[in-house]
């Protein structure tokens, strides 16, 4: 992996093009990594430039935010590393207050996090997931407040309504707090859902896309063959593990999708290639996309996730991937088609502005890159 980097969103915050997630860091779940795999993986990550990791308060039961702070602590590497994590889920079955988006859980589980990452300041936090009662108020706010105490650095959005993201957005913008600066979402070839609003919403509003299973589950890193008959996975994946477990995140297997997975096969023949850096060069390099958040249980999966970035994949490959991972078109979009759009400008052809035009926040959601060496 050749040391790459671009902005967050709007901010100055340079981050890999590849984060490490964490959420394998335990074998809590029945799946996931030891502990000394689990620093083995932080020390490749790390070695091979990469500075982001990505967990959650309630992974592993905890034992993802202790072993990656204890991991920093040891490699003495705080200054370097940017660390993001999630709050939402609730860890105190029978207290509805330990979970969701309220004032008063997350002032409460920002500190559970600090003391777990043994850190006094958090790089990037996030709301884990809509809760669909806090109002977007309540959460910028208390947000505000994280940044102003100097607790939190920068603050994002997970698995939320775009409708929510931009009018969180917009009270930040109209209040004076701190802005969203990252969307954390579920985006691969096989799953394509945030296309039609919150690309567009980073891209126009500075957010940057941090991208979720880019690999679809692991449908897409190589252990699900259609050409060797692959409907399950060759020797076990989390999604058989986890093919009961009610998460629809999981629920991968359909017709549509072994159809991609056999096209992504023939394409990575094609570029001599694994199937596994195929997808996560192909979602990488989809617009707004500012980071990839790739996760692993064995060194050999990272080693080849890492070098996801040092190909160029040939535009007709890529136009094969687009083709078969495609969604149709949904209401209101069927409205925004060339053909729909000339009807309001009389027929006449209206331009893209040159680059340069617009200014530099409308283009933060595809942020510039910084490139290491």
């Amino acid at each position: 992996m050749k040391p790459s980097y671009y902005t967050l969103g709007h901010t100055g915050l340079r981050v890999s093009r590849l984060a490490l997630g964490t959420m394998t860091f335990g074998t809590d779940w029945g799946w996931g990594a030891d502990q000394a795999t689990a620093r083995a993986l932080f020390d490749r990550y790390l070695a091979a430039g990469g500075n982001l990791f990505d967990t959650a308060d309630l992974y592993t039961n905890g034992h993802s935010e202790r072993w990656l702070g204890q991991f920093v602590r040891e490699a003495g590497v705080r200054d370097r590393v940017v660390l993001a994590t999630k709050f939402s889920y609730n860890g105190s079955p029978g207290n509805p207050n330990a979970g969701g988006n309220g004032r008063k859980h997350i002032l409460a589980a920002v500190e559970g996090s600090l003391k777990r990452l043994g850190t006094d300041y958090l790089d990037l936090y996030l709301l884990h997931t809509w809760d669909r009662i806090t109002p977007a108020e309540e959460v910028m706010r208390t947000f505000d407040d994280l940044v102003r105490s100097g607790k939190v650095r920068h603050v994002g959005l997970s698995d939320v309504p775009a409708w929510y993201a931009a009018r969180a957005q917009t009270l930040a913008e109209w209040r004076g707090y701190e802005k969203l600066s990252a969307l954390q979402l579920e985006y691969s070839l096989v799953e394509r859902g945030i296309e039609d609003e919150f690309i567009p919403l980073g891209i126009s509003q500075g957010m940057g896309t941090m991208v979720w299973s880019p690999l679809g589950s692991g449908l897409l890193s190589g252990k699900y063959r259609p050409s060797q008959g692959g409907t399950t996975a060759q020797g076990g994946g989390r999604l058989d593990t986890m093919a009961a477990s009610g998460n629809p995140g999981f629920a991968k297997f359909n017709e549509r999708n072994f159809a991609i997975v056999a096209e992504l096969e023939r394409v990575a023949q094609a570029v001599g290639r694994s199937m596994a850096q195929v997808a996560l060069n192909w979602v990488a390099h989809r617009p707004g996309v500012a980071t990839v958040i790739v996760g692993a249980t064995k060194p050999a999966q990272l080693d080849d996730n890492l070098g996801a970035l040092d190909f160029e994949l040939p535009q007709e490959l890529r136009a094969r991937l687009d083709a078969v991972s495609a969604t149709p078109a949904r209401f209101p979009y069927t409205f925004f088609t060339p053909g729909m759009q000339a009807m309001l400008t009389g027929g006449v052809t209206v331009g893209d502005k040159p680059a340069g035009y617009a200014p530099p926040v409308l283009l933060a959601g595809k942020a510039a890159g910084v490139t290491g060496e």
